[in-house]
């Protein structure tokens, strides 16, 4: 059987620190540019000249005040501090690219479901379907607190909520303009015909609409659907919605099971296993040796922010871990998080029900809990197949170290090697980003947004 090929995205955020906390102090990292508009036309040529897959970017609303029960470590430390719109990037990057896709990340707790629509179909027509979009609910309290409220919903309360968004933004998308409202400029003086467009009606516990979409249809109608839960009502949640799924990189075996379940998801939910793709997360060094690649590493790490890592770790786990000695258990207090649930599985399968912030620390060596696949490109290669055929993964999504010469050397090394392999693309195909991954601009028939109207 012919090995697959490997789908890779750059992992980033409009920010200047985003998960490997503390790297933007290097001397040749540009991520400070990152509120100039040519830092990221630049960056996108970059990821197309290596045949990127696409650009997934992270987004929050809300500032990490768990550690310490305040802000200011996090903005002290640019710790996903300041953070600008994501979405106000993608059309500029389009501009420059042909191929290059953009998975955006936004917070559907704080949309409106019917001006989100038109965004994302404003998005989906100006680059010409490449734009993917991730299912987020949030987990920050700072961002419900924000948005006038007094705290975020519980875990699994936000997902019901995600899923009559989702029913109404669908209706929208696929319902509400027929592929024929369009009229043909030479036939008559009609731009649309009004009776091709319905209105879209629903009256539900979170929202009520009574309107016609404001977008005609753009090439894939509905976006590309990402999305990260891996927490049991998460992987439901997948199985019904998501067409890429992302994983926090941990144990193969760690991985092949959350993958398994997740197909197993998708195909209770009437969809095919393989009408989802599965992207891990990774960072990577890579250099012409294992030799330079460790010197890098150990360059890399004397400007890596511990401390940081543990406010943003906070946040993310729903702990104050500045409470907690070194070594003193924090599993307990964990298991009462309404934060990122999977992130608290995460590491009880890795470190144990006894874990500690030493053992974060110890972990995060170069300011996340991502730990670095360090060596030459030989290495890497042989870590991503063997991560493609252990763990049934799809893709990666790469985190950046330093940059941009962590994808410059990504590409410059790994990618001809991947290539040489039989692993990695040698030439983009035609299309959408949904055509590229699934051979088809629009969803399968399977999908509930097809056929799911509120």
């Amino acid at each position: 059987m012919a090995q697959r090929q490997l789908a890779i995205n750059a992992f980033d955020m409009c920010c200047p620190g985003h998960i490997q906390q503390g790297l933007w102090r290097h001397p040749r990292d540009r991520s400070s540019c990152f509120q100039q508009l040519h830092y990221w036309t630049d960056y996108a040529k970059r990821l197309e000249s290596g045949l990127f897959d696409g650009l997934f970017l992270a987004d929050v609303l809300g500032v990490y005040d768990v550690y310490r029960a305040s802000a200011d470590p996090a903005i002290e430390a640019a710790v996903q501090f300041p953070v600008n719109d994501p979405l106000m990037i993608v059309p500029a990057m389009a501009a420059v690219t042909q191929h290059l896709s953009f998975g955006v990340t936004v917070n559907l707790s704080y949309e409106s479901p019917y001006l989100f629509a038109r965004r994302m179909s404003t998005l989906d027509h100006l680059t010409e379907g490449r734009i993917g979009w991730n299912i987020v609910t949030g987990y920050l309290d700072s961002a419900a607190k924000a948005h006038g409220l007094q705290q975020q919903m519980q875990h699994d309360d936000r997902y019901d909520l995600a899923d009559e968004f989702l029913s109404v933004v669908y209706a929208l998308w696929e319902h509400s303009w027929s592929d024929q409202a369009l009229c043909a400029k030479d036939l008559d003086f009609r731009f649309a015909d009004a009776a091709q467009i319905k209105a879209v009606r629903h009256e539900g516990k979170q929202y009520a609409l009574d309107a016609r979409h404001l977008c005609a249809p753009s090439r894939q109608r509905t976006p590309l659907l990402y999305q990260a839960g891996a927490s049991p009502r998460g992987q439901a949640f997948a199985g019904k919605h998501a067409e890429c799924v992302f994983l926090n990189g941990q144990s193969f075996d760690a991985i092949a099971a959350s993958v398994q379940g997740l197909r197993a998801q998708a195909v209770a939910h009437g969809r095919a296993a393989d009408d989802m793709k599965i992207f891990v997360g990774a960072t990577v060094i890579a250099a012409e040796s294992d030799e330079l690649a460790q010197a890098r590493f150990e360059e890399y790490k004397a400007y890596a922010d511990s401390e940081a890592a543990l406010v943003h770790a906070s946040a993310s786990l729903g702990i104050d871990l500045s409470k907690f000695d070194t070594d003193q258990p924090v599993a307990a207090q964990a298991a009462k998080s309404q934060a990122i649930a999977s992130n608290v599985q995460a590491i009880n399968r890795q470190h144990g029900r006894a874990w500690t912030k030493g053992d974060l620390i110890r972990q995060m060596v170069l300011g996340s809990r991502q730990m670095p696949i360090v060596g030459s490109a030989s290495r890497i290669a042989d870590y991503f197949i063997a991560l493609q055929t252990r763990c049934d993964v799809d893709g990666i999504n790469l985190s950046r170290t330093v940059a941009p010469e962590c994808f410059d050397d990504f590409i410059r090394l790994v990618v001809p090697e991947l290539q040489a392999r039989g692993v990695y693309k040698t030439h983009y195909q035609e299309g959408s980003i949904r055509r590229k991954l699934f051979g088809s601009d629009r969803l399968p028939a399977s999908h509930p947004a097809r056929w799911d109207s509120p």
